[in-house]
């Protein structure tokens, strides 16, 4: 059975990743205004990228074949169709100049291959995220170890728990657990209510909450509702698809939140971590004139 700790000190302020991914289509100035937007109007506090090497990640029968999916596709084939949608290692050091020095919101990148782990550790930025689909993909994290001293946020979709308790051993081991940042997913796109499977999250804040340095969400679901029960239940980290427009060409943009939604997140999420806390044994100083103005015994009490 998990036990939620009812203590204030549970709580940090929550962070939100606005995961850009590859919802810019390509498009480098459309990336920076999704940087901005989410900085300025959102109040994310991470803006999040993907680095692929699409030839090192792709086996020459994946690379040359048809996109599953072709409306979506940016090329003839899903090879090209990757390459499209990649930035240069220059045009991501240029993100990351334009986020934190103009903008003041921390830049980050998704890694799915060792060429692009190398690049993305030479510009150091203050967070990598591993995603679902490398989440044992030890040579990875070996290197992280080795060679990066930023937290590592890692999300566990398509990973059992097994594998998830490996994770969390494997950076005990390295002496480099409390970079960690353990994030409970379901990998779909969108993702059903019923198969977000939220008491993870409690699960995740009682086992490893205390090994690693937080506990967070990456969720692919439709809305913002259920990201503040992910926050009341011990998600630190709340990390969310974004776009500027969900019926834009791409896989993810329907699993996305639009301007809008993402700020209402931020602005609910901080609501939520006001409230979260113990009355004291007497009034609140917000009670007391309305006491001094309706309770009965109004008259016979002082204060």
């Amino acid at each position: 059975m998990i036990n939620l700790v009812l203590d204030e000190s549970y709580y940090e302020e929550p962070k939100v990743v606005a995961e850009i991914g590859c919802n810019h289509m390509g498009d480098f100035e459309i990336a920076k205004e999704m940087v901005k937007i989410a900085k300025i109007y959102c109040n994310a506090d991470v803006v999040k990228f993907q680095k692929r090497n699409p030839k090192e990640l792709l086996t020459p029968e994946e690379y040359n074949s048809p996109h599953p999916n072709p409306i979506h596709s940016f090329g003839k084939t899903y090879g090209e169709h990757r390459e499209f949608l990649e930035f240069t290692i220059e045009q991501h050091y240029q993100l990351k100049e334009y986020a934190e020095k103009e903008l003041g919101i921390i830049y980050s990148t998704s890694i799915w291959d060792m060429t692009s782990a190398r690049q993305i550790v030479e510009l150091n930025p203050k967070l990598i995220k591993i995603p679902s689909a490398c989440s044992t993909y030890w040579e990875m994290h070996d290197y992280l170890c080795k060679n990066y001293n930023g937290e590592i946020h890692i999300s566990t979709g398509m990973t059992t728990r097994d594998e998830v308790e490996q994770i969390v051993q494997f950076y005990e081991e390295k002496g480099k657990a409390k970079n960690v940042v353990l994030y409970h997913c379901t990998s779909g796109y969108p993702v059903p209510f019923e198969d977000t499977m939220l008491l993870e999250i409690a699960r995740f804040k009682e086992k490893y909450g205390k090994r690693v340095k937080a506990i967070g969400f990456s969720g692919h679901h439709k809305g913002i509702a259920i990201d503040i029960a992910a926050y009341t239940l011990g998600a630190k980290w709340i990390e969310r698809h974004f776009t500027l427009d969900r019926t834009w060409k791409g896989t993810d943009q329907a699993a996305s939140l639009e301007p809008d939604g993402l700020r209402k997140l931020k602005r609910d999420l901080l609501a939520t971590y006001k409230s979260l806390k113990f009355k004291p044994e007497g009034l609140l100083e917000i009670e007391k004139t309305q006491a001094k103005k309706l309770r009965w015994d109004r008259h016979n009490k002082d204060w």
